[in-house]
């Protein structure tokens, strides 16, 4: 039987540490047998879980010997890692360990510095604090999950079920994954990955940017036909001008910033009324509906069609 480790830190997320005991202890193989162990383990004996304490019957030591080790997230994800916990990883590491993190627990993951060198996912609202703080690290916030083979990292929260039942599946098979995914009300493939949840922002600008008065004619005239001309038409300056004052003040292009206006004001559409994805395109300034579907995909991971269904 494949023995799970699920290691409790301090200020552990709720969800992220029932998401794997749920997924796991409740998948059977075809002949009825539970397929999984699982061991809840801890630093300390008493762990803060914010809303509660819980009390984890294996200490540390229950990591020894795990075939895997699943990481939940807390609720401060750069909370220093304690030396006996960055041990007990690099331990399970060396011993050929599979080592999984849901959601925030991809930062005390990469505390370890296992993640060096790999690519790894987080929950989108902290997925730019984790390329920040862990450079060597390259962070993908747009996908579910990234399996690196041993090491593996998921999004924010039911990212977490997706994980699991990926690993469920590389262990025991499609039909096992399956039934797994049916006991949890989940399809085994989810359409798209995380970027269909992200808030997509405009890009910041300084307090009393000299783009203001600009980003706000290209807000209100997001549904006509502009071209890096007639921006910069518009403001009084030459194109090269225009893309090194978007650079410096935004971080971004005019054209890129459009193209994430625009996408934004669609979502707001989708999700609000009921035009057809035909007349949003044409709202937020799409020559054709191909064009439109092609770039919200690009930006968001799934059709507009798919995004309605999922948020409307």
């Amino acid at each position: 039987m494949h023995t799970i480790a699920v290691l409790a830190l301090d200020q552990v997320i709720p969800f992220d540490l029932s998401t794997p005991i749920e997924v796991f202890t409740r998948t059977r193989l075809p002949d009825g047998r539970p397929g999984y162990q699982i061991r809840v383990c801890a630093e300390r004996p008493e762990t803060d879980a914010g809303a509660f304490s819980l009390r984890a019957p294996w200490g540390l030591e229950g990591l020894q010997g795990a075939d895997t080790i699943i990481v939940p997230g807390t609720a401060v994800p750069t909370a220093p890692l304690a030396p006996a916990v960055r041990d007990a990883l690099r331990a399970a590491a060396q011993d050929s360990t599979r080592i999984a993190s849901i959601c925030s627990g991809t930062f005390p993951l990469a505390a370890t510095g296992l993640l060096d060198g790999m690519r790894a996912t987080t929950h989108w609202i902290v997925a730019g604090l984790l390329a920040t703080t862990y450079p060597d690290i390259e962070v993908d916030p747009d996908v579910l999950y990234v399996d690196n083979g041993q090491i593996l990292t998921s999004a924010g929260a039911a990212a977490g079920l997706d994980l699991c039942l990926h690993m469920i599946r590389k262990d025991y098979g499609s039909a096992v994954a399956a039934d797994a995914a049916r006991l949890s009300v989940m399809p085994l493939e989810r359409e798209g990955g995380q970027a269909q949840f992200i808030v997509h922002d405009y890009a910041p600008t300084p307090q009393g940017s000299t783009l203001d008065p600009l980003l706000g004619w290209l807000q209100d005239n997001l549904g006509t036909d502009l071209t890096l001309a007639d921006i910069a038409a518009h403001a009084g300056t030459s194109t090269r001008t225009l893309i090194r004052r978007f650079r410096e003040q935004t971080g971004t292009t005019p054209l890129q910033w459009l193209h994430r206006a625009r996408i934004r004001q669609a979502q707001h559409l989708l999700e609000s009324t009921h035009h057809t994805v035909e007349r949003i395109g044409a709202q937020v300034g799409f020559g054709s509906p191909t064009a439109f579907r092609d770039r919200f995909k690009k930006t968001t991971g799934v059709s507009p069609h798919s995004y309605r269904r999922a948020f409307s």
